[in-house]
C-alpha cells in the first residue's frame, strides 16, 4: 500500500524590494513561475523590519496575492515585476493576510502564511506573486537585507 507524504522544496527567495517602503504604499513582487515545478501549494515567510517609531494608521501590513491563469495576464493591475503598485479600491487581489504591528520601536515583524493556494480556492496558479501594503504608520528599514521574503513549495510523493 502506497503512503502519500508532503514533500517540501528548499526555501526560495521572493524578489520584492521593501527597503524604505513608506506608510500607505504598496509593492508587488516579481512573479513566481509554478508552470514547471507544479507545486500544489506554497508557504510564504516574511520578516519585515520597521524603522524606530510608533505604529499608527491600521497598525498592520496587508499581504495580498496576485495570480495568472495564462502566465501573461495578472490579477487587477499587477504586472509580474518587482515594482510599486497602486491598489484599486476595492481590489481584486486575493487576501489580505494581515501582519499586525502593535508595538513601538525598531522591530521585526515575522509571519508564516501557511497556504497560498487557499487564497485561490485551493489551487496554486500557474504564476503568482505577493503584494505588501504598508498600513502601519512607520516606514520600513532602508536596508533591504533586513527584510526576509521567501517561499517553500509543496508537492505530494508516494512511497
Amino acid at each position: 500500500m502506497a503512503v502519500s507524504k508532503i514533500t517540501y522544496s528548499t526555501s526560495t527567495a521572493i524578489t520584492i524590494s521593501l527597503a524604505s517602503l513608506a506608510n500607505l504604499s504598496a509593492r508587488e513582487s516579481t512573479v513566481i513561475d509554478n508552470s514547471s515545478n507544479l507545486y500544489l501549494d506554497a508557504i510564504v515567510y516574511l520578516a519585515l523590519d520597521l524603522n524606530t517609531g510608533t505604529p499608527s494608521q491600521d497598525q498592520a501590513f496587508n499581504i495580498y496575492f496576485y495570480g495568472s491563469e495564462d502566465g501573461t495576464n495578472y490579477t487587477d493591475n499587477a504586472t509580474g515585476s518587482d515594482a510599486p503598485i497602486t491598489l484599486r479600491s476595492p481590489t481584486n487581489l486575493r487576501g489580505p493576510f494581515i501582519i499586525a504591528t502593535p508595538t513601538s520601536g525598531g522591530l521585526v515583524y515575522k509571519a508564516v502564511i501557511g497556504s497560498v493556494a487557499s487564497y485561490f480556492g485551493g489551487v496554486l496558479p500557474r504564476k503568482w506573486g505577493i503584494v505588501v501594503e504598508n498600513r502601519c504608520g512607520v516606514t520600513l528599514s532602508g536596508t533591504e537585507g533586513n527584510h526576509i521574503k521567501s517561499y517553500t513549495g509543496l508537492t505530494i510523493t508516494s512511497t
